[in-house]
């Protein structure tokens, strides 16, 4: 796929697709809950559309915007191995949902996700009394046989969602309480939703408690993603004169780490908090052109902007002075290792960057343009696609892998810039 940028500065209002995490989410808690939930506005990609796949097979009916389920209770077994595709929040989260069913579940999923680390889920749901095993290194099939749960005491040696969640799911089973605790640096959506649910709460030591229970049906409506919204706020920042406005999105804080990379940067950012879904704030932001600078992110604001780093690796290189980014080393595990496909990225357009043991550097070199291998990893490929927004020409190889999260975005992409 090739791209050409806009002639002039553009401004423009714009929808993004439905949140990924929070579509995940929502069908998995809609599954579990007897009777119909509605669901309004998931996410078009693969990943969650691989979610509804694996819950249908166990007798959950999902359609565009409902879910019908006899309840967790009484999920039927699989008929088979289950298949998650490339999502790798699908996989962790059916760990965990069905580790109180009495019976053997597999999952597996595509041959970069066998290749991802899955092993951070074993202790987490053997702790609540699952049985959970994984290949030599690591890494799926999983292989889950569930049963009787306990309660237990949880404590994650990192702040991962996904992990925090399955043992959520599967703690929703149990025959008491548990407590969750992480270092911070996680999207606590779960938390907030069964908080809001009346299944979950934090203590007096700031631990999660899930308390077991039936889940009651949903009636929500999924707003934008901000992941994907942060590629077009990147190709705001980045052309002088241009702005872009993105409406309906998730502001919960784990999630809007880019935005205040962004104005810490010297873009202008300015957010509207409009409502909430079950307790997660959602809202409108306004990202404008400015004079751009380098910064360092590590730490817990690298842990809250991991999935956008590709792409503020693209608004670095337009910036003045270098950008430094480490305490990133979970990019390699991604998708791909999205360190080396940054910097290649960067480097395949004419700019300058450099690997880091646990992230890269780039220095003020401004992109010209080239042939990026976007390595079958859709952040990547989406991350090259708005560099051209500068005048330059880009072209993408394996661009097809953007249907993972948002199906269509070279179109979404080409309408901005041409909005005046």
């Amino acid at each position: 796929m090739r791209f050409s940028g806009p002639r002039r500065p553009f401004r423009a209002r714009v929808v993004v697709p439905g949140d990924k995490s929070l579509s995940h989410r929502a069908l998995f808690l809609a599954a579990m809950a007897e009777g119909e939930s509605q669901i309004r506005g998931l996410g078009p990609g693969a990943d969650v559309r691989s979610t509804a796949a694996a819950l249908r097979r166990f007798g959950v009916e999902v359609d565009a915007e409902s879910v019908r389920s006899p309840g967790i209770g009484s999920w039927a077994p699989p008929d088979g191995p289950l298949d998650a595709g490339n999502s790798g929040t699908t996989m962790r989260l059916l760990a965990g949902a069905v580790a109180g069913r009495p019976f053997t579940t597999t999952i597996t999923g595509d041959d970069s996700l066998m290749s991802r680390p899955m092993q951070r889920l074993v202790g987490p749901l053997q702790a609540l009394g699952a049985v959970l095993s994984v290949s030599e290194q690591g890494t799926a099939p999983l292989v889950v046989t569930g049963g009787d749960l306990h309660g237990a005491r949880v404590e994650l040696p990192l702040p991962s969602a996904q992990v925090r969640t399955a043992v959520a799911l599967a703690a929703l089973q149990a025959d008491g309480p548990t407590t969750i605790s992480s270092p911070p640096g996680y999207r606590d959506h779960t938390e907030r939703w069964l908080h809001h649910l009346g299944i979950g709460e934090l203590d007096a030591a700031g631990r999660f408690v899930v308390r077991p229970g039936p889940v009651p049906a949903l009636d929500v409506a999924i707003p934008g993603d901000p992941s994907s919204a942060a590629f077009l706020w990147v190709a705001a920042a980045i052309c002088p004169g241009a702005s872009v406005e993105a409406t309906n999105v998730s502001l919960n804080p784990g999630r809007i780490g880019i935005l205040d990379a962004l104005s810490a940067m010297g873009a202008e950012v300015a957010i509207t908090v409009t409502g909430d879904i079950l307790g997660d704030p959602v809202g409108d932001v306004r990202v404008a052109a400015g004079n751009l600078r380098g910064i360092e992110l590590h730490g817990v604001d690298v842990a809250r902007i991991l999935d956008e780093l590709p792409v503020l690796a693209v608004a670095a290189a337009h910036a003045e002075g270098r950008t430094v980014i480490s305490d990133a080393a979970e990019l390699r595990a991604k998708e791909s290792d999205r360190i080396a496909a940054t910097v290649a990225m960067v480097e395949a357009l004419g700019g300058t960057a450099e690997e880091t043991l646990d992230g890269f550097v780039v220095e003020p070199v401004p992109l010209t343009g080239g042939l990026v291998d976007c390595r079958r990893d859709h952040r990547i490929a989406m991350a090259a696609a708005i560099s051209a927004g500068r005048g330059a020409t880009v072209a993408v190889e394996g661009f097809d892998s953007v249907d993972i999260s948002w199906p269509g975005f070279d179109l979404a992409l080409e309408a901005m810039w041409s909005s005046r």
